[in-house]
């Protein structure tokens, strides 16, 4: 079997973008939490509603990778629905292969609603509980992406840490998902070990490590002891931080051309885009820049891929930034 550059694995959704106005956020003094707040009980017009298949973090993953030249490839599993057709449609427009999707008789692709407020959003999840499929006999990966799943999958990590062990020239990039950093690290350890490449953000890292250190050049390193080679932490509008165990770098946000449309996938992007950068050679420095240029594109659309650039796209705004 031929070989694959990029093998993402993870869950794969459709995402339903629904644009509130008449709605406000509640910020809580004590806390810094806020809360999306519409009224109960009564009829809440909205504006429009847009539908994104494909999406997830690893699918958006696998679409940034292909986007960007390498042969992707996607394990994830769909129902057998309408549904899960609009997904597989898209991932082959995409020329991702998708010869390890796994199509679940009985079972519904998995739907989320995204609930839009001027450019953040709150997501109601859903993950369908399928019977995920083996994977030994996989062909061997250059790098696989490992990213959000669901949480009764327990068992589905023994399958690809084999994977993984049989394949040991692999890379492993690893961008945990809600459910995942909810697990601990305990459970995941092997995971985090095994990463060439880390990627999370500041309050996911704070999460992960129990822990309310705000210096981010703390936070990383703290990061890093937890085994993988490259740590990356991004921290919103204050850039990103990368750190190999012996030297912190540093990129600022990049600056928007427009005002943001939706924030939804930026950091699957950023990370997706560092990884893929990683694979093609470029050193530290160069892969944070290009990240963050992929990542300010995907926020000037509503969804996580319609903004994904092509390589040159990237390099012709890297030069045109002077980054």
């Amino acid at each position: 079997m031929k070989k694959i550059d990029f093998l993402a694995i993870g869950d794969i959704v459709i995402d339903a973008f629904i644009n509130l106005k008449d709605a406000h956020v509640h910020c809580k003094t004590d806390t810094g939490s806020c809360e999306l707040c519409i009224r109960f009980g009564d009829k809440i017009p909205y504006e429009d509603v847009i539908i994104v298949p494909a999406v997830g973090n690893s699918p958006n993953a696998a679409v940034c990778a292909a986007r960007l030249g390498l042969k992707s490839a996607l394990i994830t599993t769909v129902g057998n629905d309408a549904n899960g057709k609009d997904c597989l449609a898209v991932l082959k427009k995409e020329k991702i292969d998708t010869g390890f999707v796994n199509i679940e008789k009985g079972k519904k692709t998995n739907y989320h609603y995204v609930l839009r407020y001027g450019v953040d959003r709150t997501i109601l999840t859903k993950h369908e509980k399928f019977s995920y499929k083996s994977i030994k006999n996989l062909p061997p990966a250059s790098f696989v992406y490992l990213s959000s799943l669901g949480s009764h999958v327990h068992n589905y990590y023994g399958q690809i840490k084999a994977y993984l062990n049989i394949n040991k020239n692999t890379k492993l990039a690893f961008q945990p998902g809600s459910y995942q950093i909810g697990l601990g690290y305990e459970k995941l350890k092997y995971f985090y070990k095994r990463a060439e490449i880390f990627v999370c953000n500041k309050e996911e890292a704070q999460k992960i490590l129990k822990t309310k250190e705000k210096d981010i050049n703390k936070l990383i390193k703290m990061v890093a002891h937890l085994g993988p080679k490259i740590a990356v932490v991004t921290d919103g509008p204050r850039g990103a931080f990368a750190y190999d165990g012996k030297k912190v770098y540093y990129t600022p946000m990049c600056p928007d051309p427009k005002t943001p449309v939706d924030r939804t996938g930026a950091g699957d992007a950023f990370a997706a885009t560092f990884t893929v950068a990683t694979i093609l050679a470029k050193n530290i420095e160069e892969a944070l820049k290009l990240a963050c240029i992929n990542s300010m594109s995907v926020v000037q659309f509503v969804g996580a891929q319609k903004g994904l650039l092509k390589l040159n796209q990237l390099k012709q705004i890297k030069q045109h930034l002077k980054l």
